[in-house]
């Protein structure tokens, strides 16, 4: 079976809403995540995205208060309520310790379902190294070889080249997924990216240059 290639941010609340899913779906077919943390803001500036700071606030009480709402219902995904007021501080530590984790052959995808839940669940934040040690340890994960690795030189370039990555092949949101080439944007089409892995779509996806 193909591989799903998952782009997404520690903090992103529909990666958190689509996350059981996803783990449902590539074990049901037999499939391997492949995690692809990503600085978001980089990549949503890249694509002409509008960041929280320049969004109305219509906005966000629509896409990010009642959307999550609904979603976090039909999911059954537990939300705290609100917008986490940590939520703009920087994921990069959190996500390289997903890089990390990957990188030493650790439960990667309990690793990134811990974060998400802990930020949006319990509005933990994840720019905080102490909760994010814990957050490891309840994954269970030995700490101190993740910090190392997601400080080093190595993890920070695989972050770079993710967000870089993203941005080539069009990604502008989190959470987005591809089988086999064939983007999925938004845990709302976890369906789709289900029917892709057993039976492709018609046609090719072609990236925008």
């Amino acid at each position: 079976m193909p591989d799903i290639e998952y782009f997404y941010s520690a903090h992103s609340a529909f990666a958190y809403i689509g996350s059981t899913r996803l783990m449902e779906i590539a074990k049901t077919n037999n499939c391997r995540i492949v995690h692809k943390p990503v600085h978001l803001n980089k990549v949503m500036a890249e694509h002409g995205s509008s960041g929280f700071n320049k969004r109305s606030d219509a906005h966000i009480n629509y896409y990010f208060v009642r959307e999550i709402e609904r979603w976090a219902e039909m999911r059954d995904v537990q939300f705290k309520g609100d917008i986490p007021p940590n939520h703009r501080n920087d994921m990069t530590l959190a996500n390289c310790m997903l890089i990390a984790c990957s990188e030493l052959g650790g439960d990667v995808d309990r690793l990134a379902h811990q974060f998400m839940q802990g930020h949006w669940r319990d509005h933990a934040d994840l720019a905080d190294e102490a909760i994010l040690s814990q957050f490891a340890e309840q994954a269970g994960q030995d700490v101190n070889p993740l910090l190392d690795g997601a400080r080093s030189a190595e993890v920070l370039t695989i972050y770079e080249a993710n967000t870089a990555e993203a941005v080539a092949r069009s990604v502008f949101g989190s959470p987005t997924y591809f089988v086999e080439n064939d983007m999925f944007y938004g845990q709302d089409h976890l369906e789709f990216v289900e029917r892709a892995i057993t039976r492709p779509f018609a046609n090719k996806w072609t990236p925008f240059p």
